[in-house]
């Protein structure tokens, strides 16, 4: 019995086996069987299959890896808290966000590099956009969630229209981290 759905035959979706391993290993994990520096919340955002016919269907996969980042990051903070305290979080919460704001306070069309010649990322005003709502977040105007950036897409672009993706998905990554911790 599939612990998923599966896509149709001629659908591709995530290698069943793949990720039957990958979960496999994280109950391990989250169960203590595994140490928590070799399997966090980060490996699990951080996971990808490959693909295959009539596998598992992705949104019904990532769906499960979000509820499941969720519940490391719980864990965490509840064994954080019961060590050293919860002002303690709070502080390891606030000592991370601020590696957030230096590129809150970069000119716009300048906060992340730009892409090759003739290479793709992503749109600067798009980007721009999403880092001018956090700002604001971080000054207490605006409410955004962990699954909200989770979504966020932006439209591709080229060169000075561009920042590099690896390191705007890296700055997000840091990002869900955060708004995870205080959710």
């Amino acid at each position: 019995m599939s612990k998923f759905p599966t896509t149709s035959f001629f659908k591709k979706g995530y290698h069943p086996e793949r990720v039957d391993e990958f979960f496999t290993r994280a109950r391990q994990a989250y169960e203590g069987g595994v140490p928590a520096e070799e399997f966090s919340s980060e490996q699990v955002r951080r996971a990808m299959f490959p693909l295959k016919r009539g596998g598992y269907d992705p949104s019904s996969v990532d769906a499960a890896l979000d509820r499941l980042e969720g519940a490391f990051v719980t864990r965490d903070r509840a064994n954080h808290v019961a060590v050293n305290g919860e002002e303690a979080w709070l502080n390891h919460v606030a000592d991370r966000a601020t590696t957030l704001y230096p590129r809150l306070v970069r000119p716009e069309s300048e906060r992340f590099a730009h892409p090759e010649k003739g290479e793709v990322g992503y749109k600067i005003t798009e980007v721009d956009a999403f880092l001018n709502r956090l700002a604001r977040f971080f000054d207490d105007e605006e409410k955004i969630t962990a699954n909200e950036v989770r979504r966020l897409t932006f439209k591709p672009a080229k060169a000075e229209d561009a920042y590099v993706e690896g390191t705007v998905d890296a700055y997000l990554a840091r990002v869900i981290e955060i708004l995870l911790a205080v959710e």
